[in-house]
């Protein structure tokens, strides 16, 4: 199964969301592109909040794989890579290959731009289901919506999405009932994330994420 994890907008808890995912399933992580803060990335960040991976009596090891593109700038990543001296360029974004699950995190939203003519939603692939990240703000509702309808043009298969930070009764309800998607489940508003808070969230959504097999 390979799961593609995109947000409403830029910091919504994609990675929070991804390395919970990972650690339910025991998936493997593959950021595509990663723009900024590369002595600590998001695959960094992962790698710090698993757990599995620490299990010899398992079967399954969860492998970080490389990015296909590091920047050096924390902006959109055409912008970044002009900043770089380069063009991003789909036919260099090779899926890793693997047995296992696949994690495969987004940069921002689907409309991300990647250079002049490709988006990040250009990244997702026709086997690819994926999963919305969305955070309650002013405005969330309408960029919630957005997204969904944006994949839902393409025709690309939207296994559910997940609530991230305080809870918003009225939103996630006018959401689900006008997408009817699916809600995986939901992230509190936590002091703070680490690898017993991960695992403890990986339990919870653990069943929902197996159903989308």
């Amino acid at each position: 199964m390979k799961l593609f994890i995109t947000g409403v907008s830029t910091n919504v808890g994609k990675t929070i969301a991804s390395a919970i995912i990972v650690e339910a399933l025991e998936a493997d992580y593959w950021k595509p592109i990663q723009a900024g803060d590369l002595c600590n990335s998001d695959s960094h960040k992962i790698k710090s909040y698993i757990s599995n991976d620490g299990h010899p009596e398992r079967s399954r090891r969860t492998v970080i794989h490389e990015n296909s593109y590091k920047l050096n700038t924390p902006a959109s990543p055409n912008l970044a890579a002009e900043l770089d001296g380069i063009t991003i360029d789909l036919k260099q974004i090779k899926e890793p290959k693997t047995k296992n699950h696949l994690v495969i995190e987004g940069a921002g939203g689907i409309l991300v731009p990647l250079n002049d003519k490709d988006c990040v939603v250009d990244l997702i692939q026709k086997d690819y289901k994926v999963i919305v990240v969305s955070r309650h703000y002013l405005g969330s509702i309408n960029h919630t919506l957005l997204t969904i309808e944006a994949l839902k043009n393409r025709k690309i298969k939207i296994a559910g999405i997940i609530f991230c930070g305080d809870k918003n009764e009225s939103s996630e309800a006018i959401i689900q009932k006008m997408t009817k998607i699916k809600c995986i489940g939901r992230i509190e508003q936590e002091p703070y994330f680490d690898q017993n808070v991960i695992r403890e969230y990986a339990d919870l959504f653990r069943e929902n994420l197996l159903e989308l097999q």
